[in-house]
């Protein structure tokens, strides 16, 4: 359904929790071409620059400049699953060493 691919990093208006706005920020999309297939939505990582502080599951990103982000930053460990609507472009790659590091820290979260 969508074009977008597993690694792809993208620009999305993330809607607040409270439901009061929204900002837009990057994002790494993780699911499967396979799951694109039938899906009317993606499931992302946010990414931040922060990356001051770290959190268990956060991973930082070696090569963020090839990635298309403007800044050193990290992916956080919190999954999300979102309309493709919501995505606004595409931003680059992630480096495979990158989402192999990803790949590891989602295990991490989840107990895999």
């Amino acid at each position: 359904m969508t074009s977008y691919k597993q690694r792809d990093i993208v620009l999305v208006d993330f809607g607040f929790s409270e439901e009061t706005g929204s900002k837009k920020r990057p994002a790494l999309i993780i699911s499967s071409e396979d799951y694109h297939q039938s899906r009317h939505d993606v499931i992302v990582m946010a990414i931040t620059s922060n990356v001051k502080r770290t959190f268990v599951g956060d991973t930082r990103i070696d090569e963020w400049k090839t990635a298309g982000l403007l800044y050193p930053s990290l992916v956080a460990g919190i999954i999300r699953t979102i309309k493709h609507t919501m995505v606004i472009r595409k931003l680059g790659v992630l480096a495979q060493h990158d989402f192999q590091k990803v790949s590891n820290s989602i295990k991490k979260v989840i107990n895999l």
